[in-house]
This record gives C-alpha cells, sequence and structure tokens, in this order.
C-alpha cells in the first residue's frame, strides 16, 4: 500500500498577550465572513465553475484582503466543493446498493431462505409492507440526490452540519447558546495560508522563521493594527514543534513551500498553530522482497487488534498479542484510542524483528445501512462501529515513519479458514486461542503467498517426495520450523539407544488362531 502523501504537525500557542488575541479575533472573523462568501458563490456557479470566473472571484476578494489571502480563501472554496462532490457520489452509491437489496427481498417469497450471496425474502406480510415503502422513500432520495449531482448542486454548512444541528438539542448535548454561538463562530473563522516554494521561509502569508518568530500579513481593512512593516502583524508568541521540527527547519531554511493555519479550540481556550507540507511518494516495495523476512498478521475488530507473528515460510512463532482500544465517548477519545492502539502495535511488531505488517483491505462504508443486515442490529451497530478509513489512514501513515511495509490482502473468509485450520492445532494448556488470533495467522500467510491450510496435499502423480517436499511449511534446514511428529516406535528406540539398556521383553505370543484341520492336514 502507498504510504502518506503529506505531513501535518501542531503546537499550542502560548503566552499570547490580550493585543495578539483581539488581532487574531478579528483577522478571522473577516476572513471567514470572505470564505462563507466566496463558497456560496463556488456553490452557485456549480458545473459553470471556468478559470474566468475564479479570476473574478480572486478580484473580488483581493480588495478586502491581499492576493494570497484571496488565492488561499478560493483554493478552500474549491477543495470544499469537491469534497462535497465525492461525498454526493457516495452517497448515490450507497443510495443504489440499498434499493437493490430491497429489491431483491421484497421478488422473494416470503419466508424463504437465503443464500451465502443473497438474502432470502422477508420475514411476513407486515414486514414486506414497511420493506417496500422503505424502498419508495429511497428512490425518492436517489431521484433527488441524482438532480443534484447532474445539475452540479451541493449543499455545504461552513462550520459543520452537526454542529449546526447542536443549536436545537443543546439540552441534549449539555451545552448553553453562548458556549455554542462561540464554538460556532469559531469553526467558522478563516486562518489558513498555503505554501509557496521559493519566497521566504516557505509562507509569505504566514511567515515562521526558523526560531519560531510567527508573522502574519494582515488583510487591508486592519492594516492599521499592524506593528511591523509592510502591513505585518508580529506574535509575541513562538512556536516550537517537537514532533518533525528539525524536518520543518530544514524544509524552511530551504525555502520550500510549508502551509500554515492557525485555530482557537473554545472548550478549552486555547490557540493552536499547524503546519503542513506535502512529502514525496514513497515507492512501494516489491512483494517478493517483503516477503523475504518475518511478517505481523492483524485482524481488525471492533475492540481490539489481534496480531501474530509468522516466519517467512507462514509458521506462527512466539504468542498472540491483542491491543484494545475503546470507541465510547467523543470523536478527540475515539481519535486517541485508536492512535495508542496503533502505536502499541507498530512497536511490538519493530521490536520483534518484522519489517511487513498484513491487514485486511476492509471496506464496509456500502455495507453499513440497515438494508443489507434486516434485524440483526447488533451487527450494524458492530460495522458501522468500526474505524476502517481512519485505522486504515493512519496505519499507513504511522508504519511509514518506522520503516515497516504495510500489505494489505483479501479479507475474504480469514475469519472462517483461520478457526477451522488454525485454531485448533495453536491451543494449548497454556495458550489461549481465539478466532481472531487465528485470523490473523491467516491475513499473514495470505501475505506471503501461502495458502491458508496447513498442509497441502502430495503431488498428483505419486505419493512420495520424488519433486520436492509435499507441505507448505518449511524446508527441513529452516530454523523453527514445524516439524512433523515421529512416530512413537523411533521415539521409544533413540531413548533405548541414548540409555544403553538392552531389550527385556520378550517376543509375545502369536495371536493367530488356526483351524484345527489344517493343522492335522
Amino acid at each position: 500500500m502507498p504510504g502518506p502523501a503529506g505531513v501535518s504537525i501542531r503546537d499550542r500557542l502560548r503566552h499570547l498577550t490580550d493585543e495578539d488575541e483581539l488581532v487574531l479575533r478579528l483577522t478571522g472573523e473577516h476572513l471567514g465572513r470572505l470564505a462563507s462568501r466566496d463558497l456560496r458563490q463556488r456553490c452557485a456557479d456549480g458545473l459553470e465553475h471556468s478559470a474566468d470566473t475564479w479570476a473574478a472571484r480572486k478580484r473580488a476578494l483581493t480588495s478586502e484582503s491581499s492576493s494570497r489571502w484571496a488565492g488561499s480563501i478560493t483554493k478552500a472554496s474549491h477543495d470544499q466543493w469537491a469534497l462535497a462532490r465525492r461525498g454526493q457520489a457516495a452517497h448515490i452509491h450507497k443510495l443504489e446498493s440499498g434499493i437493490r437489496t430491497l429489491r431483491h427481498r421484497l421478488s422473494q417469497p416470503l419466508a424463504a431462505a437465503g443464500t451465502k450471496r443473497a438474502p432470502g425474502g422477508y420475514r411476513d406480510s407486515e414486514e414486506w409492507f414497511r420493506k417496500s415503502r422503505r424502498l419508495h422513500t429511497l428512490e425518492a432520495r436517489l431521484e433527488a440526490v441524482r438532480a443534484d449531482w447532474e445539475s452540479g448542486t451541493v449543499h455545504v454548512v461552513r462550520g459543520g452540519r452537526r454542529l449546526l444541528n447542536t443549536r436545537h438539542h443543546l439540552d441534549v448535548a449539555q451545552s448553553t447558546e453562548a458556549d455554542w454561538r462561540r464554538q460556532w463562530e469559531a469553526e467558522r473563522w478563516f486562518m489558513a495560508a498555503d505554501g509557496e516554494s521559493g519566497k521566504r521561509y516557505g509562507n509569505e502569508t504566514i511567515r515562521v522563521t526558523p526560531g519560531g518568530r510567527i508573522s502574519l500579513k494582515l488583510p487591508a481593512p486592519l492594516a492599521h493594527l499592524a506593528n511591523d512593516r509592510n502591513g505585518r502583524y508580529v506574535l509575541t508568541a513562538a512556536v516550537r514543534f517537537q514532533h518533525r521540527g528539525q524536518e520543518w527547519a530544514d524544509r524552511i531554511e530551504q525555502d520550500r513551500a510549508v502551509a500554515y493555519r492557525i485555530h482557537f479550540d473554545p472548550e478549552r481556550g486555547r490557540w493552536y498553530f499547524t503546519a503542513s507540507w506535502q512529502r514525496p511518494t514513497v515507492r512501494a516495495i516489491p512483494l517478493e522482497s517483503v516477503r523475504a523476512r518475518a511478517m505481523v498478521g492483524v485482524d481488525t475488530n471492533a475492540d481490539h487488534l489481534a496480531a501474530y507473528r509468522l516466519d517467512r515460510h507462514g509458521n506462527p512463532l512466539g504468542e498472540p498479542r491483542r491491543f484494545f482500544f475503546d470507541l465510547s465517548g467523543n470523536a478527540r477519545h475515539r481519535d486517541a484510542q485508536v492512535r495508542h492502539a496503533l502505536t502499541r502495535l507498530l512497536h511490538w511488531a519493530k521490536r520483534c524483528g518484522s519489517t511487513a505488517i498484513a491487514v485486511e483491505n476492509l471496506d464496509l462504508e456500502g455495507k453499513k445501512g440497515r438494508e443489507h443486515h434486516g434485524r440483526r442490529r447488533w451487527l450494524r451497530q458492530l460495522i458501522s462501529g468500526m474505524p476502517t478509513a481512519r485505522l486504515r489512514n493512519r496505519f499507513i501513515a504511522m508504519a511509514c515513519e518506522l520503516g515497516l511495509t504495510i500489505v494489505a490482502v483479501d479479507p475474504a473468509y480469514t475469519s472462517r479458514w483461520g478457526a477451522q485450520h488454525w485454531q485448533k492445532p495453536l491451543t494449548t494448556e497454556k495458550r489461549c486461542m481465539t478466532r481472531h488470533d487465528a485470523a490473523a495467522v491467516a491475513i499473514g500467510r495470505r501475505a506471503l503467498g501461502r495458502t491458508v491450510r496447513r498442509r497441502t496435499a502430495p503431488p498428483r502423480d505419486d505419493r512420495s517426495d520424488r519433486r520436492g517436499h509435499r507441505t507448505v511449511q518449511a524446508g527441513p534446514a529452516a530454523r523453527e520450523r514445524e516439524e512433523p511428529r515421529r512416530p512413537a516406535t523411533d521415539r521409544a528406540l533413540d531413548a533405548r539407544h541414548r540409555s544403553g539398556t538392552p531389550r527385556t521383553r520378550g517376543t509375545s505370543a502369536p495371536n493367530t488362531v488356526r483351524d484345527a484341520r489344517s493343522v492335522s492336514m
């Protein structure tokens, strides 16, 4: 899987004076109003957008801010419109998938049994009637969304639609109108500047020196607040990036582009400063090179990550590991839990000497609708609660920083086949194997190019080893291999030779009973 394409680091702005906070608030409010107006105009243009309309919008914004602020605002509006279009396309795909499922199940007889690939009919006529009404509702929604897609109409809320709806449910959110108003205004502020290669320190709008001194270009209506030449304002707070600080310093010393963003957290009452830049695309390592060394298989679940280490031949080594996380609470807590679990997993894989991690290429976005799972509400909640996209993106980004390679494999039947072929053989008195641990073994073996089964059949032409090793396990010369257990007679003979004691057991009498007539003859 390809590595991340960008880097983002953040630090808190400490020891800001009252004048600094006033300038930041006024700048954010003014630029936020301009960004809202430009986004409205971009959405009104729709599919009729062109380079001429873009230039006209930028000229209108330049007179009220600056040319660079206008460029950042228009680019942010384009990105927001494109993001809304991608969300619209995903919504259409989800509605079409749900409609196909409903139509299929409505066409089946009542209480008809389903198969592995297609669901059956509904339970009774009452459920059939409710689902038929649901079908008409989804068809109406699909028609409306398709009309918006064809006309280029998108529905975007600056500040977030969820926060907007919270205004009508303050009692449920346990908030007051004043707190909501502060958060709403802070989310709609705009203080983000794109970087420019070749300019001083990589950004002319928001400039940061190697020592951490921050200065920003004030918009034209706020130029009277400047405390430096050329209409710039220098903050008293200095920024210190603890994470990737040296990489950021090397970049700005070479005047390479770095984008900056200043934002305010009303819940904590803190100002934050974020720096981001693009990084060169990491070349994918050939799969044959990855398979030459040990690998860690990881099974993703709703509350933990199950991991097992395998050698290059597909043999499990050591004990299974589980890294738990709790996805309850707010988004910040869930994100921290996922990050902490991935950190422990990656550090453990690094200590084991593995250079690659095999994960399932899960895509559950089209399977989270209630039409796909019927009355199994627990299954819908389980699938909806799995942060597959967040785990995948964060997994790739964190693994690349540690020099680990991510191998994505097909998730089909890994849990079922892993439990069938690996759960019982690996279970001992001191080791408790679960289906998830066995699935991690199956995922790792699939990434190594091995079959999930522990052993394969002998060659077709004969039952000897004339054509080579007859199993998919390691060869006789490999260390730490899983070798077959020798017969009991051979083990007893070796023990007798080691002890030097002769065989004392006499020859037993034959158990064959002959016919008397044959003896007499």
